[in-house]
């Protein structure tokens, strides 16, 4: 007499599918196994200057259609580090950077756009150029210095919105000595940076990221960098920190001729002005970097951008199975052709 399972003695377990997930932390080449997926793209973050760098553009699509063909998949680096008070007399060469695009080459290509370098202000090369205070256009804007509007985010626009716009800096416009306002924070995936309040010198934090499950964990992506403190005579200010989701720290700094550096290596000053470095944002979350506390002649580092990421999540990507297979199902795969 037949078996009712097909012919197996024991337990039968039919095969299940799993999510198949591919993580890009530098450019490749995806092959799809499925038709559609769940989609994350994140830019590098901008670098700050004195105000924090914008964080990279970040988009979740899901769903997302695939190809039958591979995709060619660009990650964007962060911007590079700059000093904003030690460069040559060139603007260009102390503006703070943007990142670089993040690509999913697929028949319907997604783009993710970089994070826009902080604004600068005031050096004795090149005093009072106004467009230097305000934070460059990206995913998410860089902030500003010197009472500027932060950069705008979501640059070219999304919908969802990619990103959103810098931290406005506080203090007259144009300035008239190193930057003699505060200096905004970078914009997040899911919130600007924080404006500087008119009476403050300090740094405001990044804006926040976006959380995201696409890898399996929870993780955040896309938070701002903090503005640096501003030396300024009387009192120290508070540095700005980063936005949830890799934005770096601004650069300490405390008041005029007030003793050692706060958070950076000393540089001879003439009035002993102490400063601090920007910190990068985090590799792979796209990120914006912390700006850089202002010292005389100092050749103190903002702190660079994240590098960005891709995330492909398949819904039906992988099949695992006991070993056990009836003959009946083992048929049945057959004829509908998933039995290699």
């Amino acid at each position: 007499m037949a078996l009712s399972n097909g012919g197996v003695i024991g337990t039968d377990n039919d095969p299940t599918t799993a999510v198949k997930i591919t993580s890009f932390t530098s450019s490749g080449t995806f092959n799809p196994v499925d038709s559609q997926c769940n989609l994350l793209v994140v830019a590098g973050g901008g670098s700050g200057a004195y105000a924090g760098g914008g964080a990279g553009g970040y988009r979740a699509i899901n769903p997302h259609p695939l190809p039958g063909a591979a995709v060619t998949v660009t990650v964007g680096a962060g911007g590079a580090s700059v000093s904003p008070m030690g460069q040559a007399a060139l603007p260009a060469s102390y503006a703070a950077n943007n990142g670089s695009n993040t690509v999913f080459a697929s028949a319907t290509p997604i783009t993710s756009t970089a994070g826009g370098g902080g604004g600068a202000g005031f050096t004795p090369q090149a005093p009072d150029i106004y467009p230097m205070h305000v934070g460059k256009t990206g995913g998410s804007g860089g902030g500003s210095t010197d009472g500027a509007a932060g950069g705008a985010g979501n640059t070219p626009p999304t919908s969802p919105s990619q990103g959103n716009a810098g931290g406005a800096g506080s203090g007259p416009v144009p300035s008239t000595s190193a930057p003699n306002g505060g200096t905004g924070g970078g914009g997040g995936a899911s919130a600007a940076g924080a404006n500087v309040p008119s009476t403050s010198a300090g740094g405001t934090a990044g804006g926040a990221g976006s959380p995201n499950t696409i890898s399996g964990s929870d993780v955040t992506y896309a938070g701002g960098g903090g503005g640096c403190a501003v030396n300024s005579p009387g009192a120290p200010f508070a540095a700005g920190a980063g936005g949830t989701g890799g934005g770096g720290q601004g650069g300490l700094a405390s008041s005029y001729g007030n003793g050692p550096p706060l958070g950076g290596t000393a540089s001879p000053a003439p009035v002993g002005v102490p400063r601090g470095n920007g910190t990068a944002g985090t590799a792979n979350t796209g990120g914006g970097g912390g700006g850089a506390s202002y010292s005389y002649n100092a050749d103190q580092p903002s702190g660079a951008g994240g590098s960005g990421i891709v995330i492909v999540s398949e819904p039906a990507g992988t099949w695992t199975a006991s070993g056990v297979w009836n003959m009946q199902d083992q048929y049945q795969y057959k004829l509908d052709g998933l039995w290699l």
